[in-house]
């Protein structure tokens, strides 16, 4: 079946009449049924380990639009959850964690092998959507990148300019070297779980790429993800990757052939006639409407819509937002992006 699948298809290099499409966060809190069900989980981290409630808000988006790819409810700091920190969310304001400054925050955390039975609920819920979804949906699994990740380890918050991670980088390598170390191995084995449960395609979410610049985006956006893409290779090769180091600029250029990603998604910042130029020309990519489309509709919606397809219309393309969605998008505006996307006229 997967070979007929629209987003393999594509991922596998092959231009399509219509470019398949998903959102990234498609199951989250502008939709009424996923709040009623996190009101029934209790919280957000019991909605995570809740494989059945997080199966259940995966399946949501696909059952009123029907995307051509459903991606796991998880969240990328489920990792260092499982590697020993402590994580908690408040309300309104974001996640907390334990900081990493010092080489005995870094003793306390566990090895990377040491993370499936924390994440035993992730790889069940991957395993419940196998089943469950339709046959032409394609399951997405993924893990942040080891740079975003280190950034909330080491700062214990999110934070504008990740200037906690940038100052341990600069005041102590060794130590920053080694937390990006142990989380490059923790995806490796957590990406792998996933795939084994069922996952059809990985995606590798940096979120924070574009604040490393120079050499530094080489050495902890792009050499951790080919570490990763390399790894997972070797044990699954007919799995693809889909790389987000998100608002790169021009260090999308050559992105996918330097760490193997089979498909480069794009945030916004980049045009998509720059990105078919530069970017498309060596893989598929995803991407690249701005969420603020889904709050305001309208006109300007379908027009942007239609030429970011008539843009990427000569190669390989994922129809996506180049971000996720916001809490106060309008669900009627999702409908009307799927359905611009699907009826050709551009």
């Amino acid at each position: 079946m997967a070979e007929t699948k629209l987003i393999q298809r594509a991922l596998a290099g092959e231009t399509l009449p219509t470019p398949p499409i998903w959102m990234m966060r498609q199951a989250g809190r502008y939709l009424p049924e996923y709040r009623a069900t996190r009101a029934q989980a209790g919280d957000f981290l019991s909605l995570c380990y809740n494989s059945d409630l997080a199966a259940e808000v995966t399946l949501q988006p696909i059952r009123r639009y029907g995307f051509d790819a459903a991606i796991l409810f998880a969240d990328i700091l489920l990792v260092p959850d499982a590697l020993g920190a402590d994580l908690w969310f408040v309300t309104g304001e974001g996640p907390r964690l334990s900081t990493i400054t010092t080489d005995a925050d870094f003793e306390k955390i566990k090895g990377a092998d040491d993370i499936h039975d924390h994440l035993a609920p992730v790889y069940e819920t991957v395993r419940i959507l196998s089943r469950e979804l339709p046959n032409e949906t394609t399951l997405i699994g993924f893990a942040g990148a080891p740079w975003t990740v280190a950034t909330y380890m080491i700062a214990g918050r999110g934070t504008p300019d990740q200037g906690p991670a940038h100052a341990l980088k600069a005041e102590n390598r060794p130590l920053f070297q080694a937390v990006i170390d142990r989380l490059t191995e923790a995806t490796i084995v957590y990406l792998d779980a996933q795939i084994r449960a069922g996952a059809e395609v990985v995606k590798l979410f940096d979120s924070w790429a574009g604040s490393l610049k120079g050499e530094d985006f080489t050495e902890f956006a792009l050499k951790p993800a080919a570490t990763i893409i390399s790894a997972l290779k070797a044990k699954h090769p007919n799995t693809p990757v889909i790389a987000f180091p998100r608002e790169a600029g021009d260090n999308y250029i050559g992105f996918a052939k330097a760490t193997g990603a089979d498909c480069v998604a794009l945030d916004n910042s980049v045009s998509a006639v720059w990105a078919a130029e530069h970017v498309q020309v060596d893989s598929c990519v995803q991407g690249n409407l701005a969420s603020s489309h889904m709050v305001t509709g309208g006109s300007a919606l379908v027009e942007e819509t239609g030429a970011i397809c008539r843009a990427f219309a000569n190669g390989a393309h994922i129809f996506n937002l180049g971000h996720g969605i916001t809490p106060d998008a309008d669900p009627a505006n999702v409908e009307l992006m799927i359905e611009t996307v699907r009826s050709g006229n551009w």
